[in-house]
C-alpha cells in the first residue's frame, strides 16, 4: 500500500508493523488536537496568501466534519495509516480533493504531532490537578466528619505524640494540593508552540506567521529557535510524569496508612463491603485490594518516568524516530494517575473511623509534659526530658 510520503516503492509490511507499533492506536486521543492545529495552520496559510479562500473553507469544513465523526466513533486510525496525522490528511483529501493536500505546506509530521501532544499535555495537566484537588476535598470532608477523634501519631512505627483524624486527613490533603500546584506548573514547558518549526529547521522560503498560530491555539509563546524544538522533546512529558509520580507516591502513602488502620490489630477504620473484595478460600475475609493496588502502582508511575527519561537522554540533536516511543509511557502514566485519583476520592468517602478501637498510650503525652515542666519550673528542656523519661520508665 502506498503512503503519502512513499518514494515509489511500497514499504515492507513487516517494517510498517514494527515502526508503527501501537503508535497509530495511541494517536486516537490526539485527533481532536490535530484537527484544531490543522485548522489554525490553514487559516495562517490563507492570511499569508499561501492558501486560497475556497481551499481554506473546504479544509476547515472537512476537518471539522472528520473530527466530529471521529469523536462519534465513526472511524478509527488504522495500521495502514501509520499515525493520526496521516489518517487525517488521507481522509481530508478523499473528502475535498486536491485542497486536502495543501494543508501540509509549511509543516512536518514532527511539529504537527508535537503540537497535538502539547495541546493534550495542557489539558491533561489541568485534569490531573483537578483530580488531585478532588481527593483533597474528600479528605477535607473526612476531617470535617470525624476530625475530632484523637489518633496516635507515629514515628518509627511507635506511638509518639497525639494526633487526630483532622490532623491526619488535612496533612495528606495539603500535600495533594501541593501536587495539584505542581501539575498545573507543568504548563510552562508544554505551552510553547512548535508549529512551523517543521522537521526542526524551519521552513525556508515560506513567510509563515508562527505567532498567528500560537495565538489561535492558545500557547503562551512561540518555541524559538526552531532548532530547540526537537531538543526539548521529552522534557515537558517527563516533568508531567514526575509530578504524576509524586502524586502517586502520596496516594501510595495514604493507602499504606489505611491498610495499616484496616488490620484487625489496629482496626481503626472500617470500609464499606462494596469497596472490598472476598477471599477465594476464607469465607470471613474482606480484602482492601484497591488500596493495595494503589500502593503497588506507585512503582508503575516511577517506571513511566524512567522509561521516558531513558528514551531521549542521549539522543543527538534533530529529530530521531526514538522519540515516538515516548507516547506509550506518557499516556500510561497519565491514565494511571487519573484512574487512581478517581478511585481514591470514592474510597475515602467510605472510610469510617472506629472510635472504640483507638487506644492511646498514656506516654504519648510525654513531650507535652516535658514542655509544661520547662514552662512551670524554668528548667532546661534536657532536664525536663530526663525527668519525664524516668517517670515513664518506672
Amino acid at each position: 500500500m502506498s503512503r503519502l510520503w512513499d518514494k515509489g516503492v511500497d514499504l515492507d509490511q513487516r517494517v510498517l508493523a514494527y515502526t508503527a507499533g501501537d503508535d497509530y492506536a495511541l494517536d486516537e486521543r490526539l485527533v481532536k488536537y490535530d484537527v484544531r492545529a490543522s485548522i489554525a495552520h490553514a487559516e495562517m496559510l490563507n492570511a499569508r496568501k499561501l492558501l486560497a479562500d475556497a481551499d481554506l473553507k473546504a479544509i476547515r469544513e472537512g476537518l471539522e466534519a472528520i473530527g466530529a465523526e471521529h469523536a462519534a466513533g465513526q472511524w478509527k486510525i488504522e495500521l495502514a495509516d501509520e499515525d493520526g496525522q496521516t489518517a487525517l490528511e488521507k481522509r481530508l483529501t478523499a473528502r475535498i480533493g486536491a485542497a486536502g493536500g495543501r494543508v501540509h505546506l509549511g509543516r512536518s509530521r514532527n511539529d504537527q504531532v508535537l503540537t497535538a501532544v502539547r495541546l493534550y499535555l495542557l489539558d491533561a495537566s489541568r485534569e490531573l490537578a483537578e483530580a488531585a484537588e478532588n481527593v483533597a476535598e474528600s479528605l477535607g470532608a473526612l476531617a470535617e466528619r470525624e476530625g475530632a477523634l484523637a489518633l496516635p501519631g507515629y514515628t518509627h512505627m511507635q506511638q509518639a505524640m497525639p494526633s487526630s483524624v483532622k490532623l491526619w486527613a488535612e496533612g495528606f490533603a495539603s500535600e495533594l494540593r501541593d501536587d495539584a500546584a505542581g501539575l498545573a506548573a507543568c504548563a510552562r514547558r508544554a505551552s510553547r508552540s512548535p508549529l512551523g518549526s517543521a522537521a526542526g529547521y524551519g521552513t525556508p522560503g515560506l513567510p509563515l506567521d508562527r505567532e498567528a498560530t500560537r495565538q489561535k491555539l492558545g500557547f503562551d509563546e512561540v518555541h524559538e529557535p526552531v532548532t530547540a524544538v526537537q531538543l526539548s522533546r521529552g522534557k515537558a512529558e517527563s516533568q508531567l510524569l514526575f509530578e504524576c509520580a509524586l502524586l502517586m507516591q502520596d496516594f501510595g502513602r495514604l493507602a499504606a496508612d489505611l491498610l495499616l488502620f484496616y488490620t484487625q490489630e489496629f482496626a481503626f477504620v472500617s470500609l464499606p463491603a462494596s469497596f472490598t473484595t472476598g477471599s477465594s478460600i476464607m469465607p470471613q475475609k474482606r480484602n482492601p485490594d484497591v488500596f493495595e493496588l494503589v500502593r503497588g502502582r506507585t512503582a508503575v508511575a516511577h517506571s513511566c518516568l524512567t522509561e521516558v527519561l531513558g528514551i531521549f537522554a542521549k539522543l543527538p540533536s534533530g529529530y530521531q524516530r526514538d522519540l515516538q516511543l515516548i507516547k506509550p509511557p506518557l499516556f500510561r502514566g497519565i491514565d494511571l494517575a487519573l484512574a487512581t485519583a478517581a478511585i481514591m476520592a470514592v474510597g475515602i468517602e467510605g472510610v469510617r473511623f472506629r472510635a472504640e478501637a483507638v487506644k492511646l498510650d498514656p506516654a504519648i503525652h510525654a513531650a507535652e509534659e516535658a514542655n509544661a515542666l520547662v514552662a512551670r519550673e524554668g528548667i532546661p528542656f534536657r532536664e525536663a526530658y530526663r525527668r519525664i523519661g524516668e517517670k515513664y520508665r518506672k
